[in-house]
Order: C-alpha cells, then structure tokens, then sequence
C-alpha cells in the first residue's frame, strides 16, 4: 500500500521550514530603531509613527507616507551560478529605498518576500543577512517579510526576491519636482558600478558573447567578472539625510531621480516640471572601467549604453544654483560620496540633452 499523502511529499518540509524561521528573527532585530513595537509570534509588524526620533530629529506634523517596490531582476542569475548569495540582499533594499529617497522621504520600514522551489535555511541566512546589512545602511527596520516554497514552480537551486519600502515626509518637504527652475545645478552621484539594472544585457555581453566565466580575471577591472557584476546597488540615504541636516534652514534640493533601467535618458525628466529640460555635460564626470569594457565587448551603441546602464552616476539631484559647489563639498567630505555637477537644467520640453 502507497504511503499517505502529506505536505513533505508534495515538496514543503515543514521541520526545514521551522529551522529557516529561527535564523532570521536576529537578523531582523539587529536592523531595528526605537519605534518598532514587539509583536511577540504576530501576523504583521508594527512601527510607531510619533516617535521624536526622525529625518530632523522631530515629530512629523502633516506626513506623507512613501511607498515603493522593486527586485534584483537577472542579477540574482549570477548569485546562484557563484553561489555568492549576501550581496544581492542589498541590492534589494537599495532599489526600493532609493525609489522612495527621490520624494524627499526617510525610509522607515522594510519587508522582504523570498521565494524559492525547496526550503533552503543556508541560502535563506544568507540572502537575508544582505538584506540586513543594506537595512542598516539604509537606516531603516527590517519588520517582517515572507519565505514562499513553491515546489515545481522555480529550478532547484533558484530563488526570486521582492522588496517593500515604506517612508515618510513632512507635507512641506515633499519632493515632487515642482521647484525646480531654469538655472537650477545638476549633480550627479558615483553609482558602485552597475547597480542592479541592465543585467539581461550584461550576462549576454559577458557570458554568451564574449564566452567569459564568471571567475575569470580582467585586467582591466582589477578583479574578476563575478566580484565586478555582484557588486551591490549603492545606497544613498546617509548621504541625503547628511545633507539635509546641513541646510536645515535652506531648501537647497529641488528634485532627486534615482539612476535605473532607461539610464540618463529617461529617468531625469521624470521629475521635471513642464517648460524644462535638462542639459547634461558627458565627460562631466567619472565613468567606472565596466561600462567601456561592456561596451567595447559586446559592440553596444553609446546611446543604447546611456538608456539601459546608469553610466556611473546613481542617483541625481537637481539643486539651487548658489548652493550646488558646496552640496558637492559635502557629499564627498562628509557622506564619502563622490559627486559632480553634471550638467544644468534649461528651458525645453521635459527631456536630456547633451553637451
């Protein structure tokens, strides 16, 4: 006689299910501010609101939640094929809070969703322990997520990873683009390398075009494809919460865009009001070795890199003309984030032109 039907046989372990769930409470914690509340075995995590401690060290008045979500897209292809699996975790946190850094937002909260074909603790921590570092850069609380085994539904060994961000703005603060004025500075911030867009071009590149592996060394990197492509996405929120307490006083920032798939082409006009356009100057700025290795070895036209890459600038911040030299100062002197005035923004019909 056949044994009976259970859950384990039709692909979930409960008991491994048990022993992922015990490695990530800690993980979880070590991300947490005063203003998480305990919820002891709860069904959701909980975050207070009114807690005097904040983007300015105060209580909001008239908030503005912020949401966003994002993934690592094809970039997690090269995590299962090295099996390097802590780094793409911040990736995760960083598209999402980046997204929410470009309305003016403090990133708050944090949930995750991991979901693979069979329960795998190991893989689990790891991917998680990413996640956990890049809450703690972000300055926000990983408060819950969700790990969904779903047999048959991905290839042994492979997993998918989804990130929720939660912010918050005072009213007044918001960042929507609508002071921004002709004449305005714009300064562009060092990207780590590719972040985490543009990969289903760069694996093609690399590995099917070029017939690289993914441990060979390039000379011109200064270490090895995998070292290169896993870099993980920067995180800019340290940076931006530096600069506001700086000018406490002064709005100095106008508009912020975050640096992702359509490159410098199609993400600055995204916050440009109508009757403005955006000139932007190329040799401005320092382009990582990455993108003119990618380009030479796979043959890509140079508009095509500028709309699927971030061209070495993440994150964009359109600012006051009188204050722009000094916001780059500080960017470098006290965020370590380097940073150039790359161009202007000019009368036209919300679109990047170049000089």
């Amino acid at each position: 006689m056949s044994e009976p039907l259970n859950y384990r046989s039709a692909g979930v372990d409960l008991s491994t299910y048990d022993e992922t769930m015990a490695r990530l409470p800690p993980l979880m914690r070590r991300t947490f501010t005063p203003r998480v509340m305990e919820w002891k075995d709860g069904f959701a995590g909980l975050f207070r609101l009114d807690a005097h401690i904040g983007l300015l060290s105060r209580t909001y008045r008239d908030p503005i939640l912020v949401a966003s979500t994002d993934g690592v897209g094809t970039k997690l292809k090269l995590a299962v094929a090295t099996g390097r699996h802590d780094t793409v975790g911040i990736d995760l946190v960083a598209m999402s809070v980046n997204d929410c850094l470009c309305a003016g937002a403090e990133p708050l909260i944090f949930l995750d969703y991991v979901a693979m074909s069979k329960d795998d603790p190991e893989l689990t921590a790891k991917v998680v322990q990413g996640i956990s570092d890049g809450c703690i850069d972000a300055e926000c609380a990983l408060i819950g997520g969700e790990t969904a085994i779903l047999p048959e539904f991905y290839q042994p060994g492979e997993y998918d990873l989804a990130g929720f961000c939660l912010g918050v703005v005072e009213r007044k603060h918001l960042l929507k683009g609508e002071e921004i004025r002709v004449g305005d500075k714009v300064i562009g911030l060092a990207s780590s390398g590719l972040h985490s867009n543009g990969y289903s071009l760069a694996r093609k590149i690399v590995l099917d075009h070029a017939k690289l592996n993914l441990d060979d060394h390039v000379e011109e990197l200064g270490r090895t494809v995998a070292d290169e492509l896993l870099s993980p996405t920067r995180i800019y929120t340290r940076a931006l919460k530096g600069t506001y307490r700086h000018y406490r006083v002064k709005r100095v920032i106008h508009g912020i865009a975050h640096i992702t798939g359509g490159g410098l082409i199609d993400n600055p006009p995204r916050i440009l009001p109508e009757g403005c356009g955006m000139r932007l100057t190329k040799g401005s700025w320092d382009v990582p070795p990455v993108f003119s290795w990618l380009q030479r070895l796979g043959g890509v036209a140079e508009e095509e890199m500028f709309r699927v890459f971030n061209m070495g600038i993440g994150l964009v911040l359109v600012v006051a003309d009188y204050y722009a030299e000094a916001v780059v100062r500080h960017l470098a002197r006290e965020a370590g984030v380097p940073s150039w005035i790359i161009g202007e923004v000019v009368p036209g019909n919300r679109e990047v032109e170049w000089a």
